[in-house]
């Protein structure tokens, strides 16, 4: 109990200095008179008044460009990708008609094959994969479109 009535007396005595210290200071401080105060106070808020109409036409006109530069960019996205399909159609043609020609050309060596060997399975299967790569070259041109 000794101790603890130690501690208590030396808060109350700390508690006191600094009440005693904060009142001395608040003395020191120099208080703006009522006039100065509200002429203060006036600046700060016609300050922070035309910094928020700044920022509010900075964030109207932002918005717009930004609304009318997407639209933009969507017309000129479009645009270029009928472009690019109309150019993709020419291409899945021309690989139709490459396809064609791989075939005729594998039915020819496929003749030739089987002249050469007598044996009618290498022709069938070289047929087969010639097929499954026209088939893949179409996939391929497809994907490209």
């Amino acid at each position: 109990m000794a101790k603890e009535a130690k501690k208590d007396n030396k808060n109350n005595k700390e508690n006191k200095k600094f009440f005693k210290e904060f009142k001395a200071e608040l003395k020191r401080v120099s208080w703006p008179t009522f006039k100065q105060l509200v002429n203060n106070t006036v600046a700060v808020l016609a300050i922070v008044l035309t910094l928020a109409v700044i920022v509010f036409v900075l964030d109207v006109i932002f918005e717009n460009l930004n609304t009318f530069g997407v639209e933009k960019l969507k017309a000129i996205v479009t645009s270029s990708s009928d472009e690019t399909e109309e150019s993709g159609d020419n291409v899945a043609e021309g690989s139709e008609e490459n396809s064609e020609n791989t075939e005729n050309q594998a039915e020819v060596s496929n003749e030739a094959g089987t002249e050469e060997n007598g044996t009618s399975d290498e022709s069938v299967k070289t047929e087969e994969e010639n097929n499954n790569e026209a088939e893949n070259n179409e996939e391929s041109s497809e994907e490209n479109n």
